[in-house]
């Protein structure tokens, strides 16, 4: 093997040496001393991210079963910079008293889990994706029960890895089938075998079942709120954008390449899911008066936006669903990070005591209102484009009445995500949110986030980059 073939996978041997140096570090600490790891943790995401930007041409490895693409590198970099700002937003939290014997743990989980996303994504075999998939899902269920002395924490994790487990399972019984039907795993070989048979769809359907788990589409959305409101924050957050991100990109991969041959068959079946979930995310919205299941709702229907560009099947639609994953990993870790700051210095996590937060935070208050003004799709903010891409992708392939009840359903979310700007600008409180100051390196993941929606809807060479390599998907 050269070192080339090294380079090919840096993303993936950097994290793992990174994992290994926290463990080590947190075993051979002095006996008595406690570290917060933050600044450690946060240092080698860094350095992660920056060799990410290296350029290193693309290849394959173990016999095809691992790919790299430019396409795949950059979707990595964007996972990899969404956990570090997750890192940077949870430094306060994590420096805190309560987390003081387990403070290497969260570091490990997440980055475990990232690690299996980085599979996930490189795959190209059945085996290899599922093996990613597995690996990122159950150590971000012990993350979700992370405050295990907390009730509402601990019943998350366990509906998380309860409902994964089941998943899963209907994945890989799909796997077996599309085996069974193809004779191989290897997505090259699969796809010029599958024809559409009714086995073949069967398999399909179960596959993306299975997956859509993960992207938390309707049907397959029940556990979302819940596990979102017991998880601490930090998983929360990490939970809503970089896993949502990865199984998104995944779903992407396999429909434009493996199953692109019965494009005509899963297209209507997309068109349904993603209506359905537009519409379930946002009447239940509408509902919530707590902020993670506020989000958790508002998740959902942004899942449903995306499958929007998914169903176009064309060029267009697929570097507008990419786009679009980076626009919304600013724009949801925006939300999540006011939310982080605000629970840590009071613990209030209702609507109700966003109440006036304008007068008492203006900084947090701009900041929020910019992620949610992004995630309702409102110019010059980096959603607007994104949602713009997205629709455009449907019109483009004459998904006209798709076009139009995405619309209708960005209406009905602009209402509701306006309650929360009306809450802090415009309502009064009798016990507002006092004035705090955030740390410097919280507040770091909140500017970060802000500059990511600002800049992503202005630079045009983003997007066109991303229509670039989508050529070569």
């Amino acid at each position: 093997m050269q070192i080339e073939d090294f380079l090919l996978m840096r993303h993936e041997i950097l994290l793992t040496l990174g994992i290994l140096i926290i463990l080590m570090a947190d075993l051979f600490r002095p006996h008595g001393r406690e570290s917060s790891f933050s600044g450690l943790a946060i240092g080698l995401m860094a350095v992660i991210t920056l060799a990410g930007l290296l350029p290193v041409p693309q290849g394959s490895l173990f016999g095809g079963m691992y790919v790299s693409t430019p396409l795949f590198t950059l979707v990595k970099n964007v996972l990899t910079m969404g956990t570090l700002i997750v890192f940077l937003q949870a430094h306060s939290w994590m420096t805190g008293p309560l987390t003081l014997r387990r403070r290497s743990e969260f570091y490990i989980l997440l980055m475990s889990t990232l690690l299996g996303m980085y599979f996930m994504i490189s795959s190209g075999n059945f085996l290899m994706l599922y093996i990613g998939l597995e690996l990122a899902s159950i150590p971000v269920a012990a993350a979700a029960a992370y405050d295990k002395f907390r009730m509402d924490s601990a019943e998350s994790g366990m509906k998380y890895i309860l409902s994964s487990a089941v998943s899963s399972a209907i994945l890989l019984y799909g796997i077996s089938l599309i085996y069974g039907a193809t004779g191989s795993l290897y997505f090259e070989r699969v796809a010029a075998f599958y024809t559409g048979t009714p086995v073949q769809m069967l398999a399909f359907v179960l596959f993306f079942s299975g997956l859509a788990f993960k992207i938390s589409l309707v049907p397959f959305h029940l556990w979302t709120a819940d596990v979102y409101q017991g998880a601490p924050t930090g998983v929360t957050s990490y939970l809503s954008v970089v896993s949502k991100g990865a199984s998104t990109f995944v779903l992407l991969v396999l429909l434009y390449t493996v199953f692109s041959k019965i494009a005509l068959l899963w297209q209507p079946m997309l068109f349904v899911v993603a209506v359905v979930t537009m519409v379930v995310g946002n009447l239940f919205a509408l509902r919530q008066q707590h902020m993670r299941r506020f989000i958790a709702f508002s998740s959902i229907s942004q899942a449903g936006y995306i499958l929007v560009g998914l169903a176009a099947g064309n060029q267009l639609g697929m570097s507008s669903v990419v786009y679009y994953i980076l626009v919304y990993v600013c724009s949801n870790l925006g939300v999540f990070g006011v939310i982080s700051a605000i629970e840590h210095a009071t613990g209030k996590l209702r609507m109700d005591d966003y109440n006036g937060l304008y007068h008492t935070n203006p900084r947090l208050a701009l900041l929020m209102t910019l992620s949610l003004f992004s995630l309702a799709g409102i110019p010059p903010v980096a959603g607007f484009f994104g949602k713009f891409f997205l629709f455009a992708a449907a019109a483009q392939q004459g998904m006209y009445v798709l076009v139009i009840l995405a619309t209708l359903n960005t209406i009905i979310s602009l209402y509701y995500y306006l309650l929360v700007v009306k809450a802090m600008f415009i309502n009064s409180n009798n016990t507002p949110v006092p004035f705090f100051r955030t740390c410097c390196v919280t507040r770091t993941g909140l500017v970060l986030c802000a500059l990511g929606l600002v800049v992503l809807g202005f630079a045009a060479v983003v997007y066109q980059q991303m229509f670039d390599m989508s050529f070569g998907l």
